[in-house]
């Protein structure tokens, strides 16, 4: 049977917090290693924490069609934000997660003291401008309003897809974490910032918007074709990935689980569902 928990933000702010409060020493107590890593009891389910839309419909093909087969018990716990899934997975109270790339684990684990750390690389959403006031980028004016996200990967994510495509100009050299006040050159637009789950919602009181590639198929957009413009997969470092607790990549339930998502029918059945607008991105993650 299908089991499949929904947590929205609201709803698990009472473990979050729980976390914050019993995290201190975790790395030090092995109690709290009991059950993890090489020696975890196989038996139990994988618990996986994912965003709704590639991720947890991706686990769930792979729960559905692969998992029996391959000797996995497999629980998809859907999260609606960016930050509850590391810190749920940092905690212990799931075993894994799907729902991030690096340069946005780096920055998390870097500001948050987690320890969370890649396993494999699944799959790419290419992000996207989105409108529906312009129908080319270049009808972008001055005096127009663009939506970006707010997280720092994201954020300089957008910008330098808007810098690549002259709406804007940054400063040499700052790569994936600019900011709005690298921006040298607005060329008369405006920006708001907001949270990334958000900015599809925002699309119709804007002129344009920056979207994630998963928000924006959860908000009925295919990404090949309704962006203005949209990033390129060629040497792209945002590939999403499983990620566990630092420790935990050689628990034998994620091993399964990582060979099953870089499997071939897992490659098809992104093909065939996203058609272009997720793109498979198998092998190992990138180094820090």
């Amino acid at each position: 049977m299908r089991k499949n928990i929904k947590i929205t933000a609201a709803a698990a702010a009472t473990a979050a917090l729980a976390f914050g409060l019993t995290a201190c020493g975790t790395d030090s107590d092995p109690a709290a290693k009991s059950g993890s890593g090489a020696g975890a009891d196989t038996s139990k389910a994988l618990v996986v924490a994912a965003s709704p839309t590639p991720h947890a419909d991706i686990l769930n093909y792979v729960k559905k069609n692969l998992a029996d087969k391959a000797g996995l018990k497999l629980e998809v716990k859907e999260f609606t934000d960016y930050v509850l899934p590391n810190t749920a997975t940092e905690s212990g109270q799931v075993d894994a997660n799907f729902f991030q790339h690096k340069p946005y684990l780096d920055d998390f684990n870097e500001k948050n003291g987690t320890h969370i750390v890649p396993v494999v690389n699944v799959h790419l959403e290419p992000l996207g401008l989105y409108s529906k006031k312009v129908k080319d980028v270049k009808d972008l004016k001055a005096g127009q309003t663009v939506a970006v996200p707010n997280d720092t990967t994201n954020e300089g994510r957008a910008l330098q897809l808007l810098a690549e495509n002259g709406l804007i100009t940054l400063k040499d050299g700052v790569g994936t974490n600019a900011k709005l006040s690298d921006i040298t050159d607005k060329k008369g637009l405006e920006f708001k910032e907001l949270e990334a789950a958000t900015v599809p919602r925002a699309l119709d009181d804007v002129d344009a918007a920056v979207i994630n590639g998963n928000y924006a198929i959860e908000a009925d957009l295919e990404p090949g074709k309704d962006s203005l413009v949209l990033e390129s997969a060629d040497d792209n470092p945002y590939a999403n990935f499983l990620a566990v607790k630092e420790g935990n990549e050689k628990d034998a339930r994620v091993q399964k689980l990582a060979k099953l998502l870089n499997s071939d029918e897992v490659k098809k059945f992104i093909e065939d569902t996203y058609q272009g607008s997720i793109i498979p991105a198998f092998g190992e993650p990138a180094k820090s």
